[in-house]
């Protein structure tokens, strides 16, 4: 019987996918719409995602300029960002928000350096918590009796070498992260 890994490497990809999104959201000093994401504006009386009430672009490396469809509601995205306490300078004009990123610290690098580390050891532990359920199902199916020992043993390393190259994914991320606050 063989066994079946596609619910495994969707784990690892899933894995992959979050990390790569909580690292968008660590703050470089360089602007990229995604830094305001998970910020919610009161518009209307109901929270809203920043791009559902208007447009984020990058007006240099180190600005973006958010040029809301209703432009009442300047006021109310300049508080939901100095709100979120991301850092960044907020200003308003006749034309919208200006978000400004000022240039990262030493010691501000440093420690968005840690923050990066504990996201990614956060993905290995969930990494490792996938592996240990493939294996427990591996071994439920042998119980069961739809596999040898030698077919049990065989997929065992073959999960090991998936939660492998997922790890060695995550690290590659971890490296392009660091070495993108380092710079």
């Amino acid at each position: 019987m063989a066994y079946d890994f596609s619910k495994l490497d969707s784990s690892i990809k899933e894995t992959e996918e979050w990390l790569q999104k909580e690292f968008m959201g660590i703050r470089t000093g360089r602007a990229a719409p995604a830094l305001l994401d998970n910020i919610r504006v009161d518009a209307y009386g109901t929270m809203s995602q920043m791009n559902a009430i208007g447009s984020v672009t990058v007006e240099d490396a180190r600005t973006l300029r958010i040029i809301p469809w209703d432009k009442s509601l300047v006021k109310s995205i300049e508080k939901a960002i100095t709100d979120a306490d991301l850092g960044v300078g907020v200003g308003s004009d006749d034309q919208g928000v200006r978000v400004n990123f000022p240039e990262l610290t030493a010691e501000r690098r440093t420690m968005l350096i840690k923050l990066a580390k504990e996201k990614m050891e956060q993905a290995r532990v969930t990494l490792r918590g996938h592996r240990t359920d493939a294996i427990k199902d591996i071994e439920s199916k042998e119980k069961e009796g739809g596999m040898g020992e030698d077919d049990v043993k065989r997929y065992k390393e073959e999960v090991q070498k998936r939660i492998d190259k997922g790890n060695e994914a995550l690290e590659a991320l971890g490296k392009k992260k660091e070495t993108e606050i380092s710079s």
